[in-house]
């Protein structure tokens, strides 16, 4: 007698935290890549969501997002995670050229009572696919970064987070009467949902 059994794609709280917080170390890769932080040769290429993708491979850079994404893990489970963002800055002066904000909504259902959803993790894929290709197509309408910049991530969570030492406070690294742009977003089936936005310094010719 044959049968045949009918898989589900059954995200758990841990699992969308796994999946969002590998989300942003690859997001914040392309960031730093597509706006040109760190060199060209100093990053590597693979193939993740079914896109070539590129990694840093500055040890120093790699250990910090990776400390990043695990931290950010934890947060995102324990549903206390409400926002990140990149900032990039000119070394020379801190002056803030970009924020790079990824804003997460938590279902704290999910958080409180462990319900378990389900989403293909080919509808995930594909809604991570757009959000990365419009990283990578932002040269097309954010200005050139023309001197030697750095980048900071700042993560704003609940009032009650256990943050560890190696997080200091900081201000919020705003750009007065920035641009912004409204890029896509996507979901774990309601666990978590991100929305992405980059705001940027308008160069002072594009006022005159």
């Amino acid at each position: 007698m044959a049968s045949r059994t009918v898989s589900k794609d059954i995200i758990t709280l841990k699992g969308s935290a796994a999946i969002v917080s590998e989300f942003f170390g690859y997001a914040a890769n392309s960031i730093l890549y597509n706006r040109g932080v760190y060199p060209e040769e100093s990053f590597a290429r693979v193939k993740k969501y079914g896109l070539p993708m590129l990694l840093t491979q500055d040890e120093a850079v790699k250990t910090f997002i990776t400390n990043l994404t695990s931290q950010l893990s934890e947060w995102l489970e324990a549903g206390q995670l409400q926002r990140i963002v990149l900032v990039i800055m000119s070394k020379a002066t801190g002056e803030v050229l970009e924020r790079w904000n990824f804003n997460i909504v938590t279902d704290v259902e999910v958080v409180e009572k462990g319900v378990i959803k389900e989403k293909s993790d080919k509808e995930i894929m594909r809604e991570i696919q757009a959000i990365m290709r419009q990283v990578n197509s932002c040269i097309s309408f954010l200005p050139c970064l023309e001197e030697p910049c750095i980048f900071d991530v700042l993560a704003y969570t609940d009032a009650e987070t256990a943050v560890p030492f190696t997080w200091v406070e900081s201000d919020a690294k705003l750009i007065d009467n920035p641009q912004m742009v409204k890029l896509h977003s996507f979901d774990t089936k309601g666990i978590h949902k991100v929305d992405t936005m980059v705001s940027y310094k308008i160069d002072d010719l594009d006022d005159e």
